[in-house]
């Protein structure tokens, strides 16, 4: 105002206008312009809105400080706060109402003169109006005034105001006001209190004091240097902003003594804070000379009388335009919106966005939460163009029980989809490492079983130099090639690989006829190729060719396979060298690199890498010398470890090499699930010991918990426990003994009862039956049920060869040792329970314990009580 920086201040009623307060009174209609022009003399405050000016009050000098009338009706009344302390009612256009017409120019004077430093409507009584003045040693500083009081001494008389130039009009000034408070004291901010019509809340000199106008003579204050600008939420009526140079003080009116909350200080000196009217608990604070609106959000800040915890906030900066700001205003209706004014009177209007809180649920929904819009993103199920996500994929897999089919090992790929063809590969592998361990293992225990699982590497290496090559006929053609050998290990590496079944028979033939029976024609040509029956692999070309859903251009193939010639410059060889490569099927193209290779050299065939891993290193094992194989196979070792591909097992096995090949795959694909059930296939202790295998293991865990698969994480714990024995956790939760503290289970399973059996009792049938109503340990008998009032006891206490760890124990339904109506059961709050069947059955119809006198809602204490386990829910 004169001599100060602007303001600004929204009309309460009016959503579309403000008013802009310097030396004059300026009046701004706020509009869209999003589907029109920007009208002519228009300000542009944002893209989506301008103002218009409507009017221009310049008849009150000296302003210091504006309030704006809170009702309706006049629409454009505003007090003006001058400089001798006089507060004016003026107007922003022309009123027509007779009632209200006569308070316009109307003039509220103090005893004596000194500046007007804020002014304050009473929300209730719409017609007090509190003036805060500076200190004079003997006047009050509050002056509360009834803007309808006619009331003026005789000693005052009447004087003529001059509203405009060349227009007088008298008008009654009122020198008594309706309440005087603070005397002898300065008053730099006021509020009213929104509880209460009678409360003021007033920023004096040295203290904020809360002032009830039905007992003047008392006060309740507090002293503190923060007492200017004074605002009151509009959310929470007992919570107060004030500051003081740079630092806000948050109180908490139930608590007076002190500020509940100081926010950070700033370097610069404020000029202004106000609380949102839209948004529970943010704050906004401007300080001298910036372009930077702090927002403190303490929408959890209210904490109950007594808690002396600092309450936290979120603090954040906006800054709505590059100038310095010199005030701002919350709309009153508008979410988050404002308008900022600069010292030069340009205008921003400016929308502060909330941050956007994300969410993921456990089965790949996102919600996302901005203002008080809650959106949701879910995954379309008809959408089959995108490939699913991992953590949607494992899901679906451990509904079809993935990876728990320990018999038949190979079936889990069957069980994850079938879509997969690295985890066909992983799993054929383990299957074949699982048969032929154990085969391994009844011929000669001891032997080489543990070495299967340690893969192909390791089985080339314990047979390096004991391998010699030697001449061999082709079926169907007059040629001889040179083949190694196949000792044990070469044996067992294509057995791994599936070419051949287990025992001393080397023939391929019943692989054969599975490629054939599952349309793998291709492969079961090259595979007949690769071991010299170039006549059974054009007969399986030409019933490819033949078959309803076989290619017939394999006829084609079959016959350029049947011009085979052995004559290295002969134009066949020379047109299946360059032409090979424009064949699609991959097989189809090694066996024309392998016929047209010099002996010795087949890397047309070796690093084709769309060609099966397998099949790669069962052609290797039939023709390469042992250096040769053996440096092939490391090299191949080190390209799947890189990639990441699951066919690399077959070369790794369930060594430390395969937990880095693992690793790189679940850092490619994040499936914790193959992982974990991948190394509990047959891993040793060593392996299984690592933190990359428990991490994943243990992460596995915590997804089927987060997706309330509890059936499927213990199906999970007891498939882990018995492939290894290590893992077999220890008891967590036990019944103690209220008075020995000791564990009632364990001291039965290993204390032996010291005295008569139990049919001396008699008790007939077996011990498993029998209950025990005492502690083992001391003899005391154990709490009674709520309900029942028999004292405590489970079959699970004395259960005879509990120490027996090594025995499998059958937990199915006939075999339980004991039933869960049978558990202990208690509420941590009250400490109240007893047997697990006559608690459930109690609070389905009750909310409140069973005890009498005891008030305590055990049931709703449960946050996951009410929880049920998704495994039957389809995503």
């Amino acid at each position: 105002m004169s001599g100060t920086k602007p303001d600004i201040l929204w009309a309460p009623h009016q959503v579309d206008r403000f008013v802009v307060c310097d030396s004059e009174l300026s009046l701004y209609h706020v509009e869209s312009t999003v589907n029109s022009e920007l009208k002519a003399g228009s300000l542009r405050l944002s893209e989506d809105s301008a103002a218009t000016l409507l009017s221009i009050n310049s008849d009150t000098p000296y302003m210091k400080c504006v309030a704006w009338y809170l009702n309706y009706d006049p629409e454009c009344l505003l007090a003006v706060g001058q400089a001798n302390g006089r507060v004016v009612l003026t107007s922003l256009g022309q009123d027509h109402n007779s009632k209200f017409k006569d308070l316009i120019g109307k003039e509220f004077v103090p005893k004596h003169a000194r500046q007007c430093n804020t002014l304050a409507w009473n929300p209730l009584d719409s017609n007090w109006l509190a003036a805060g003045l500076d200190k004079h040693r003997a006047d009050f500083s509050v002056l509360i005034w009834d803007i309808c009081s006619k009331y003026t001494p005789d000693i005052v008389p009447m004087e003529k105001v001059r509203l405009s130039a060349g227009e007088t009009e008298t008008t009654l000034l009122v020198t008594k006001p309706l309440y005087e408070l603070g005397q002898n004291d300065a008053c730099l901010s006021l509020c009213w209190l929104p509880r209460d019509q009678k409360l003021l809340l007033a920023g004096m000199h040295r203290n904020l004091a809360i002032f009830d106008l039905r007992n003047t003579s008392q006060k309740m204050f507090v002293n503190t240097k923060a007492v200017q600008g004074v605002t009151v939420d509009p959310y929470f009526h007992d919570r107060v902003a004030s500051f003081y140079e740079g630092q806000v003080a948050i109180w908490d009116l139930r608590k007076f003594e002190k500020p509940v909350l100081t926010l950070t200080e700033q370097p610069k000196p404020l000029t202004k804070v106000a609380w949102c009217p839209t948004r529970t608990g943010l704050l906004a604070t401007l300080t001298r000379d910036s372009n930077i609106i702090r927002l403190y959000d303490m929408q959890h800040t209210p904490t109950p009388i007594g808690d002396e915890t600092e309450p936290t906030i979120i603090e954040r900066s906006v800054q709505p335009c590059d100038n310095y700001i010199a005030s701002f205003a919350w709309h009153p209706t508008s979410q988050n919106r404002m308008i900022v004014l600069t010292p030069n009177r340009t205008m921003s209007d400016f929308t502060v966005f909330e941050r956007i809180s994300l969410a993921w649920s456990p089965i790949t929904s996102l919600m996302w939460a901005c203002g008080r819009h809650l959106y949701e993103c879910a995954e379309e199920e008809n959408d089959n163009s995108l490939e699913k996500d991992i953590a949607t994929k494992m899901r679906l897999r451990a509904l079809s029980r993935y990876g728990l089919d320990t018999e038949q090992v190979w079936r889990n790929h069957i069980l994850a989809g079938n879509e997969d063809p690295q985890l066909k590969s992983l799993w054929y592998t383990l299957h074949f490492m699982k048969q032929y361990t154990e085969d391994m293992d009844q011929k000669s225990p001891g032997n080489k079983g543990s070495l299967v699982y340690a893969g192909i590497k390791s089985i080339v290496k314990s047979s390096l130099g004991m391998v010699e090559s030697s001449r061999h006929n082709w079926s169907g053609l007059d040629k001889q090639s040179d083949i190694q050998n196949l000792n044990e290990e070469r044996i067992l590496a294509l057995q791994l690989c599936g070419w051949i079944k287990k025992g001393t028979d080397v023939d391929v033939g019943p692989f054969l006829n599975s490629l054939v029976q599952e349309g793998e024609w291709e492969r079961a040509a090259a595979v007949a190729l690769f071991n010299l029956d170039i006549r059974r692999a054009i007969q399986i070309l030409n019933e490819g060719a033949s078959s309803e859903k076989g290619d017939l251009n394999l006829n084609v193939v079959a016959m350029a396979l049947s011009g085979y010639t052995d004559e290295k410059n002969s134009l066949w060889r020379e047109m299946c060298s360059t032409l090979r490569l424009q064949l699609n099927n991959p097989y189809l193209c090694v066996m024309f690199a392998f016929l047209t290779s010099e002996t010795g050299s087949y890397d047309g065939v070796l690093y084709e890498n769309k060609v099966a891993v397998r099949d790669r290193v069962a052609f290797a094992c039939k023709f390469l010398s042992d250096s040769q194989l053996n440096r092939y196979i490391e090299k191949l070792t080190n390209e799947m470890k890189e990639a990441g591909n699951l066919e690399g097992i077959l070369l790794t096995g369930l060594t430390k090499d395969g937990v880095d090949l693992m690793e790189s795959y679940v850092d490619r694909t994040g499936d914790v699930q193959t992982a974990s059930y991948c190394m509990l296939q047959g891993s040793p202790l060593d392996v299984l010991k690592d933190e990359r295998v428990q991490y994943w293991i243990e992460n596995y865990r915590n997804l089927l918990d987060a997706w309330r698969f509890w059936h499927k994480r213990a199906e999970f714990d007891i498939h882990r426990s018995k492939l290894d024995p290590s893992s077999k956790p220890l008891a967590q939760v036990f019944v103690s003994c209220n008075f020995c503290g000791k564990s009632i289970s364990y001291s039965c399973s290993t204390v032996p009862h010291q005295g008569r059996g139990f049919s001396q009792y008699g008790v007939s049938g077996s011990p498993t039956k029998s209950k025990v109503t005492s502690c083992p340990g001391c003899r005391k008998p154990l709490p009674r049920c709520a309900l029942c009032l028999i004292n405590m006891g489970t079959p699970v206490s004395s259960c005879p060869g509990g120490s027996k760890s090594d025995e499998k124990v059958d937990l199915s339904k006939d075999k339980k040792l004991a039933q869960f109506n049978n558990w202990f059961t208690w509420c941590h709050n009250c400490r109240h329970g007893g047997h697990a069947g006559h608690m459930l059955s109690w609070f389905r119809d009750h909310a409140e314990c069973p005890v009498s006198a005891c008030t305590c809602k055990c049931m709703q204490l449960d946050t996951t009580g009410n929880l049920v386990p998704a495994e039957t829910v389809q995503p």
